[in-house]
């Protein structure tokens, strides 16, 4: 038969260079067992049957587990293998969970797991992926389906931290690959509704002292640069790869739903037209943390940079830099920065910056105009009419809205004061 298709053999090839064995968890670990349920039913003298895949961990006979959505538990009666009775269940096995004095209508699909361990959330921190196929952008809190296991809910998404997650990602990857070394392949977690791993989606703790770069929308590149402007120059990803980067995502579900973290979700926009030729699948995540719009909002450090620019109007006295012998100026006058009736009081202490990178700090007003003064420890070489930068940040939910510089004044570098060379005095026409 194999003879008489076309190119069996390359099939066969492609199919087992693509594929590879799912790491599974082999260590008894009842305190993390997870149990799909595709189909519930009773046996007359017997009790309720529940068949389904086991997701992670394992159970034996008489362990305990609990029905998350019905907020009720059942000692396991009997384990089942394909007809035939079974000691123990673990990861990746298809099994019936014989249960008794349970109602088999109360439940068609759902989940069974270790006590405590499915909990009702109303929202996740997830790190996902845009699914390269998906042609429409993803914009942040805008709504689209979120599904996890057998539940499909609303779920308003929020994305940011393109740049700070890809150099998270790659150091994880690299201890990944050195533990990969050293210990072996690893035991797969908790996954509920499919295998994150398998979906490009690795295991990141979300720091919530990360200070994060303000984004509208999911980032289909990564930016290489972003100056204190608010310019960005981006670059496409990698010709190696077309994986879309990868973003931290806060998912708001409006309906809440039962699910352990660390499960792979598929946000889609399943509203979108059902004949276009169109992938409606968005993206897929790995839920990381639990959110509660009420209490963590103001715990995420989203922030802005900002940018003023002032001229140099006037120069401070020269002086010969003692380790380079070049003539620098230690302080300067700017203007063009702030108002005459601006308060100064609030921006002392400020560091101001040249188009050479040396760094200042604002001592005071000059004068009632809005001139300031400027202290440069190092020195500096600008000229009268070149630009002064005060670049600053400001955070989202800080409700002083207050300036945040991460920048710090250089070490001091003195020199002698350079005099002005002695006017000649006009000697007497008669010589005398």
């Amino acid at each position: 038969v194999i003879s008489s298709t076309n190119n069996i053999h390359g099939l066969l090839n492609v199919l087992q260079s693509q594929m590879r064995a799912p790491n599974r968890d082999t260590q008894p670990s009842p305190e993390r067992f997870h149990f799909a349920v595709d189909h519930c039913f009773p046996i007359k003298g017997q009790g309720t049957v529940l068949t389904g895949t086991c997701l992670s961990g394992s159970a034996r006979p008489n362990d305990l587990v609990e029905f998350p959505t019905l907020a009720t538990q059942k000692k396991i009666k009997g384990l089942q293998m394909f007809r035939r009775k079974a000691n123990v269940i673990q990861q990746g096995d298809r099994a019936g969970i014989c249960v008794s004095n349970f109602d088999a209508k109360l439940m068609e699909r759902g989940i069974v797991a270790a006590p405590g361990t499915v909990r009702l959330i109303r929202g996740a921190i997830a790190v996902v992926r845009k699914v390269r196929f998906f042609k429409g952008g993803l914009n942040s809190g805008a709504k689209f389906h979120i599904s996890v296991g057998h539940t499909t809910v609303m779920a308003t998404v929020t994305f940011w931290g393109a740049r700070e997650i890809a150099r998270q990602a790659e150091e994880h990857l690299a201890a990944q690959q050195q533990s990969v070394v050293e210990n072996g392949e690893s035991h797969g977690k908790s996954s509920l509704g499919g295998s994150a791993d398998l979906a490009g989606l690795p295991r990141l703790r979300f720091d919530w002292d990360q200070d994060f770069l303000h984004q509208d929308n999911y980032l289909d590149s990564l930016p290489d640069d972003t100056d204190w402007g608010g310019r960005s120059s981006h670059q496409p990803v990698g010709k190696q790869s077309e994986e879309m980067p990868l973003h931290w995502a806060r998912i708001e579900f409006l309906t809440p739903v039962y699910c352990p973290m660390d499960s792979l979700v598929i946000g889609s926009r399943l509203d979108s037209e059902v004949n276009a030729n169109a992938c409606r699948l968005a993206f897929s995540g790995r839920l990381v943390e639990r959110y509660d719009a009420k209490s963590d909002n103001g715990r995420l450090r989203s922030y802005t940079k900002k940018e003023k620019v002032g001229t140099v109007c006037r120069l401070g006295d020269p002086y010969k830099r003692g380790d380079d012998g070049k003539i620098v100026r230690y302080e300067v006058f700017g203007t063009d920065l702030f108002k005459k009736e601006t308060n100064m009081t609030q921006f002392v202490g400020l560091l101001i910056e040249t188009d050479a990178g040396d760094v200042g700090t604002i001592q005071s007003s000059f004068g009632t105009s809005g001139k300031f003064r400027v202290s440069f420890p190092a020195g500096t070489e600008v000229r009268e009419g070149d630009p002064l930068y005060l670049r600053f940040k400001r955070y989202a939910n800080d409700p002083r809205k207050a300036i945040r510089q991460d920048g710090s004044v250089p070490a001091a570098r003195t020199g002698s004061r350079v005099d002005p060379p002695a006017k000649k005095k006009k000697g007497n026409r008669g010589g005398k």
